[in-house]
């Protein structure tokens, strides 16, 4: 690898702050301490700060240059409503709160940046460096994208990194196109007519109703969709009844639909809601239909993917650049600035759990685990990345003549 040295120096510091952070999780819209800490940072280090964004998201501001070019960096802060079982000394301080996905070590490494480029500037333009709040189901990027983040900060790109299990520590995964499928849920009732149980044939049985529906669900996949698209429809949960002996009113499915483009999600919530509705006509019930899109797919640029798998090749090398990662059905709100914006996500590889204490499992460390811990050892690759990006896309006119 050519990490940076001064990067790899400064490990130890970084690390101190990611540990901080982890130990001082906080949920959605609520991250105030860690912006704190944050802007504390950015502004010893003599980068300006915006507070704000979108609730509590912090901008930092790094100028060299007369360039008007510009673009944005970001990592996620927010932690998981999660209970952590690890016994290491930057355990989580709050009950029922927990970094379980890693995003202390996305700020962390996001930081290391920002205190390399703070004082290098081997650029000529803006870089943005973006610490979004809420990405745990609060929608934080759309929140910065509609307090005016790019708006007021005109940025050409946008690019974002998350780690992950099962690809080596050291190792980067991207694909052009869908990365990450959409996030959606449904809420739907079937609104019957409760009756004894020994008596059923004085009630409408919502639950009989509910289940073939859950049921016949699944033949939109199989018989609606396209053979070649990738959907899931999973019914999560069925709530229904109080009592051995009673038939319920009403009957509750709820669960998740995820897709990798957004006509097939348009099929899906069409079908789901025909059948729903049909099949509880035939029964003489009715239903409640509610469907909510929560994010949209992730869908990388080819020409941001294809410079970021650049960038990435000439700090680790090509063995270690997957450039057709396999896209997974789990989603991330950057999807929404990658609807504005021209850019790039990647997956860095948080190895086999190894770095973690023994007794804490073996194998890959997977992300919303009580027992996760980011590997620090991503700190400087992943910083180094972040500032490799920058400097190669701001390029000097000096350097870009050469």
């Amino acid at each position: 690898m050519k990490l940076i040295d001064p990067i790899v120096q400064f490990q130890a510091e970084i690390q101190q702050i990611r540990r901080d952070i982890h130990a001082h999780p906080e949920l959605c819209y609520e991250e105030h301490r860690t912006a704190d800490v944050i802007t504390r940072q950015l502004q010893q280090w003599g980068i300006p700060v915006v507070s704000g964004l979108g609730g509590t998201g912090v901008l930092g501001i790094i100028k060299n240059g007369n360039s008007t070019r510009a673009l944005g960096l970001r990592a996620d802060m927010d932690a998981l409503p999660m209970q952590e079982i690890n016994s290491f000394p930057h355990r989580s301080q709050h009950e029922g709160k927990m970094h379980a996905c890693g995003h202390d070590g996305h700020t962390a490494m996001l930081l290391g940046a920002a205190h390399y480029l703070a004082q290098h500037r081997n650029f000529d333009g803006t870089v943005y460096l973006i610490f979004q709040p809420a990405e745990e189901g609060g929608g934080g990027a759309s929140a910065m994208i509609n307090d005016g983040l790019f708006e007021k900060y005109p940025m050409e790109a946008v690019f974002g990194m998350h780690n992950w299990p099962g690809i080596p520590a050291g190792s980067f995964g991207l694909t052009p196109g869908p990365m990450m499928a959409s996030s959606n849920e449904f809420y739907v009732t079937v609104k019957g007519k409760g009756a004894h149980a020994a008596q059923p044939h004085k009630g409408i049985d919502p639950i009989m109703i509910a289940i073939q529906i859950a049921q016949s669900w699944q033949t939109i996949v199989s018989r609606n969709a396209s053979p070649l698209e990738s959907v899931v429809l999973s019914v999560t949960q069925i709530h229904a009844g109080s009592a051995t002996n009673v038939i319920p009113d009403d009957a509750q499915l709820v669960g998740t639909v995820r897709a990798f483009s957004n006509d097939m999600i348009d099929l899906v919530e069409q079908r789901m809601r025909a059948i729903a509705t049909h099949t509880a006509a035939a029964f003489d019930a009715e239903i409640d239909f509610e469907f909510r899109r929560n994010y949209p797919p992730l869908i990388n640029h080819p020409v941001e993917t294809a410079f970021a798998a650049e960038v990435l090749r000439s700090v680790v090398g090509d063995e270690r650049v997957n450039a057709q990662t396999e896209p997974t059905m789990g989603a991330e709100d950057f999807a929404f600035m990658l609807q504005a914006k021209p850019g790039c996500y990647v997956f860095i590889g948080n190895g086999e759990g190894d770095h973690r204490d023994a007794g804490h499992g073996l194998g890959p460390c997977n992300l919303h685990n009580p027992s996760y811990d980011f590997n620090d050892d991503l700190l400087p690759i992943g910083a180094t990345y972040w500032v490799r990006l920058a400097e190669t896309y701001l390029k000097k006119a000096t350097d870009a003549a050469i």
